[in-house]
């Protein structure tokens, strides 16, 4: 009796140690499960946070961009043409009186077109493919280059914000292959896949060596954007062999 005594003791105290380590696995799991929610939770705001931050400093950018843009065009363009109305304009031969009249007309019409260059709205009314040969074509005209663009697959406008981020990315691209590369020929191509866009720019440049750390922190910065929108950068050069950068976005 004794010994059927102490084999049920024995069995009870089993049983409730058991309950007691399964109840504490229970709770450390519930715990570690709240924690990592408030991890989550936590990264989650910490994105959308970089995320707004992201899209706020391209903003601002393309703002001053613009900005510095009009200036420009109202100094060396406008600011021409004003100068010439006038003095058509005050002429006493009604052929220069009418060429005055034009030059009006055409002034209002470059007031116009830089008064829609002063919000962001054209990014929504412009596809990514149509702005990026309006990128290449200025690159063209200036005859530092000969430059190309190749579609494949069927383009699907961007959400604005994902447009916004990409723009920027592509403009910073051409611009440090203008400044640092040299190149002959730049090129770029759009390929979409599906619900995947593919885009590589590529010059024929100095190219650089990738194994020297870089002094600045341009290329970090257009990685974190790009993944700012979920997307992906990477770059490849080689002294004397150009540079070749791909870009990829879920879109």
């Amino acid at each position: 009796m004794e010994e059927q005594g102490s084999q049920i003791v024995f069995i009870l105290f089993s049983g409730a140690f058991l309950a007691a380590v399964m109840a504490i696995f229970v709770v450390s799991m519930v715990i570690l499960h709240r924690q990592r929610q408030v991890q989550n939770k936590q990264k989650m705001e910490q994105i959308k946070v970089e995320y707004e931050k992201t899209l706020l400093n391209i903003e601002n950018e393309i703002q001053q961009d613009t900005l510095a843009h009009i200036g420009r065009e109202l100094h060396d363009n406008i600011g021409q043409l004003l100068s010439l109305s006038k003095l058509y304009l005050g002429s006493s031969k009604p052929e220069k009186q009418q060429e005055g009249r034009q030059l009006i007309n055409q002034i209002i019409t470059e007031v116009r077109g830089l008064s829609k260059t002063l919000n962001l709205d054209w990014v929504e009314s412009i596809t990514l493919r149509e702005f990026i040969e309006q990128q290449l074509e200025k690159i063209q005209a200036t005859g530092f280059c000969d430059t190309s663009i190749d579609l494949s697959g069927n383009e699907t406008n961007l959400p604005k914000d994902k447009k916004l981020v990409l723009i920027r990315v592509v403009q910073e691209c051409l611009n440090n292959a203008i400044k640092h590369a040299s190149p002959s020929r730049l090129t770029v191509k759009l390929d979409y896949l599906g619900s995947d866009l593919k885009l590589q720019i590529r010059d024929d440049g100095k190219g650089f060596d990738m194994s020297i750390p870089s002094k600045g922190s341009g290329m970090t910065n257009l990685q974190k954007r790009m993944e700012t929108i979920g997307g992906s950068f990477h770059i490849s050069s080689s002294p004397g062999k150009g540079t070749e950068i791909n870009l990829s976005l879920s879109i």
